[in-house]
């Protein structure tokens, strides 16, 4: 009896571990393949719970979810044989869990990403190559992107993947590419190119401007002038009208008043010698008894 126990113990036991081997769960977010003597007996299974033979079979589980690839940044010539850096990013899943597990070495990420990865490069080149490099850093991220990504897809379709998305993050020119002093320079011949015309603006508009100032000047001038001489004619004749009335009011007064102010006028900076004749009439009022 205690043999038929044990027996009975035991395959209880084998009976346990073999239900235990035949059971296993596809979590959410996964899929998995079932290996029938290292070929693939089912694939794409589902997530939930799944049964299979026990040591004959073996099950390989995978990520179903959005996975990135992020490489270095890649060099490419454009249509001038200019050279490019292109920072991008992929974003792939698994579509077809057979073929990428036939494909990616046994379904390995890393092994995946390798040989995506040139594809992903190949198709970027012939993008860029086909465009100029103004085209390709004005064509934007999206439309560079949206134009090669079916092309990525047919050649991902052999590892049995379906790329996403194709992001550019960066297109830069490279330090060491003769490039930079090409776009440097016609930059630099732009900048000088607007700075001479708006110098040469800045001369026309100062020049106008001076030259209306002078004309401006030359009219001011013109009428002060014109109105100096108006008021000195004025003046003269107002100075005529009143010594003519005051000489006709009394000649002798007059005549003496403007012996006076020649006499003034001649000895005004107090060391004038005058040698003259006695009788001159310019010292006729010297030495007379007139009044």
């Amino acid at each position: 009896m205690t043999r038929g126990f044990t027996l009975a113990v035991f395959i209880a036991v084998a009976a346990l571990l073999a239900a235990m081997g035949s059971v296993f769960i596809v979590n959410e977010g996964q899929t998995a393949i079932v290996l029938n003597l290292g070929k693939v007996a089912r694939a794409d299974l589902k997530p939930g719970l799944h049964f299979k033979w026990p040591l004959v079979e073996d099950v390989r589980k995978f990520d179903q979810r959005i996975l990135s690839l992020d490489d270095a940044p890649e060099r490419y010539l454009t249509a001038e044989k200019k050279d490019v850096s292109v920072d991008f990013f992929v974003k792939w899943r698994i579509k077809d869990v057979a073929t990428y597990y036939r494909a990616a070495s046994g379904g390995s990420e890393e092994a995946a990403r390798q040989r995506l990865t040139p594809i992903v490069k190949n198709a970027l080149r012939n993008e860029i190559n086909q465009r100029t490099l103004q085209e390709v850093v004005s064509a934007g991220r999206a439309e560079l992107s949206g134009s090669f990504l079916a092309v990525v897809n047919a050649g991902a379709s052999s590892l049995g993947v379906e790329v996403v998305d194709v992001r550019i993050k960066r297109i830069n020119l490279p330090e060491d590419s003769t490039i930079l002093d090409t776009v440097y320079g016609r930059m630099r011949t732009e900048r000088t190119q607007v700075a001479n015309q708006l110098r040469a603006e800045g001369v026309e508009q100062s020049e106008t401007i001076r030259s209306e100032a002078d004309r401006q000047r030359q009219v001011t001038i013109a009428e002060a002038e014109r109105d100096a001489q108006k008021l000195r004619g004025e003046g003269d004749a107002r100075a005529a009208e009143i010594a003519a009335a005051a000489y006709g009011q009394d000649p002798e007064f007059y005549a003496f008043y403007r012996s006076l102010e020649a006499y003034r006028n001649s000895m005004a900076d107090g060391q004038t010698v005058l040698v003259l004749d006695p009788d001159s009439e310019f010292l006729r009022y010297f030495g007379s008894d007139k009044r």
